[in-house]
């Protein structure tokens, strides 16, 4: 029986041994012999750069290779897109096809035609053309954007081209064509968008004017009014719609992960926008709390805030929640944080799609050009807004828990001015602040303020402030007093003598 036994062993090792240690790259990869129709059989993997020879007709038609083996970017996420790629003996570029990614906008957002027909794109393309992603400029070769997700693809463009250039400079092909020392990916970014860049420290510097002007401000309520509606509106259209410059609770977990793994600035360094938003971000955080940015910066909290000023011209019916029920329902975002950052330290991809909780990358980064799920979630978010002033912010919202965390070491909480008469016996300010983030004490809960300033412009209004209103009615009486008095005086000197 044991010599049975060790029969059977030695066949099937013998079977083992007769297996080719190494299977052709088309095993793994079949695109490969789309791209190579005349190919007779694909080599392994190998040499400096990684590369596998496609060989046909007696001799080596092109090459294929995996962009992680040669150039490793980081993208978004902070981890380069692994991409299949050929080339033929010309230097002419057969196929691309992404293989792996972390991408959140490729993972949920973009169908896979988008993702195809950009890949496309590169196929007739030699590896040592200039290409660039958008807009044509001399001397180089355009390919079109992925709407949403263009840092991604412009760091796809570069990972592909740069990889490309080296194995073909490594296997002799068109060496007379070498070149454009590679620019960083982050270096064309911000070039390319010199006039974005422009217009958000012209919005920043605007926002900082009305921060440290605010008591001015707040004693001028209509001008108040009018100035936050229009940079509400520029946050909307400009920060949302056109720059794509929405913050999201995945560029968090993303500097999380980067922090304690692999920190290189260039992951963040890649989209100008978001880099200025977040530096801009990180400070007002530690002046003046989570509330500059909900309130002011935030393009789907200034849609949900514009559509319930409409609601308000229009007389719609304001719903709100008993304090016991809203001051639980508080807790449900940090909620939200914990469960999305736990979920992240396991697979950031799987991260990306549950926080698709947040509607930002349906109504702003790709401007609800989605399906009609994600679509009819980001529209009923709007609509609740209509009711209940920033439903979403207050409840629900996993970026707002992560910025409320730092802002409990800001500086400038005396910046909200508050009396001794706030909720002692007043409840003004605690019954019109529509985040209901005063509490009936009087204190403001910078954690949950969005920094309106409706309580300053209460604060400053003897119309509205109960010890201002008792102020300006005693003066009221003393005047009406001495008018009195004076007309009396004047009635008397002015009577005949008798």
């Amino acid at each position: 029986m044991l010599r049975g036994m060790l029969k059977r062993l030695l066949a099937f090792l013998a079977a083992l041994l007769a297996v080719p240690a190494f299977a052709g790259v088309d095993s793994a990869y079949p695109q490969a012999k789309g791209w190579f129709p005349e190919a007779e059989r694909f080599g392994e993997l190998e040499g400096d750069p990684r590369a596998a020879a496609v060989y046909a007709a007696g001799g080596i038609a092109g090459y294929v290779f995996l962009t992680n083996d040669v150039v490793r970017i980081p993208a978004y996420s902070g981890k380069p897109i692994n991409s299949l790629v050929g080339f033929d003996r010309a230097g002419r570029i057969r196929g691309v096809a992404i293989v792996a990614h972390e991408e959140p906008i490729l993972a949920v957002g973009v169908s896979e035609a988008r993702l195809r027909a950009f890949t496309d794109q590169y196929a007739g393309k030699s590896v040592f053309d200039r290409v660039v992603v958008g807009a044509e400029r001399p001397g180089h070769v355009a390919v079109d954007t992925i709407s949403g997700a263009t840092i991604t693809v412009m760091v796809q463009n570069a990972t592909l081209m740069q990889a490309a250039r080296r194995v073909a400079e490594s296997r002799s092909i068109a060496t007379a064509q070498r070149s454009s020392l590679a620019e960083p990916v982050w270096r064309g970014a911000w070039r390319e968008r010199k006039f974005a860049i422009a217009v958000l420290a012209a919005g920043l510097a605007t926002l900082n004017f009305i921060l440290l002007f605010q008591d001015w401000l707040a004693r001028k309520p209509k001008f108040l009014a009018i100035v936050r509606r229009a940079f509400l509106l520029y946050t909307v259209f400009f920060i949302g719609w056109y720059a794509l410059a929405q913050l999201s609770i995945v560029q968090v977990l993303t500097f999380m992960q980067a922090a304690v793994r692999d920190f290189k600035w260039e992951t963040f360094l890649i989209d100008p926008m978001l880099f200025i938003l977040w530096s801009f971000v990180a400070l007002t955080l530690l002046l003046w709390g989570r509330g500059v940015y909900c309130g002011w910066l935030c393009p789907f909290g200034a849609i949900q805030e514009l559509v319930q000023q409409v609601a308000r011209r229009f007389d719609v019916r304001q719903l709100e929640f008993p304090d016991v029920v809203h001051e639980r329902l508080w807790g449900v975002k940090y909620l939200v944080l914990i469960g999305l950052f736990g979920v992240s330290l396991q697979s950031m991809g799987e991260a990306a799609r549950l926080a698709e909780v947040e509607p930002f990358k349906t109504a702003v980064t790709l401007r609800f050009e989605r399906e009609w799920g994600f679509v009819v979630y980001a529209l009923a978010l709007i609509a609740i807004s209509a009711v209940n002033r920033k439903f979403f912010c207050k409840y629900l919202c996993p970026l707002g828990a992560a910025l409320s965390i730092p802002a409990r070491f800001r500086v400038f909480d005396w910046w909200l001015r508050r009396r001794k008469e706030c909720g002692r016996p007043c409840q003004t300010c605690a019954r019109d602040c529509e985040v209901r983030a005063i509490r009936p004490t009087g204190e403001i809960n910078a954690n949950e303020c969005h920094y309106c300033l409706d309580c300053q412009v209460t604060y400053y209004s003897d119309r509205r402030c109960m010890p201002l209103i008792e102020r300006r009615l005693k003066r009221e009486s003393r005047a009406q007093r001495a008018t009195e008095a004076k007309l009396i005086h004047i009635k008397q000197v002015a009577a005949p003598r008798k």
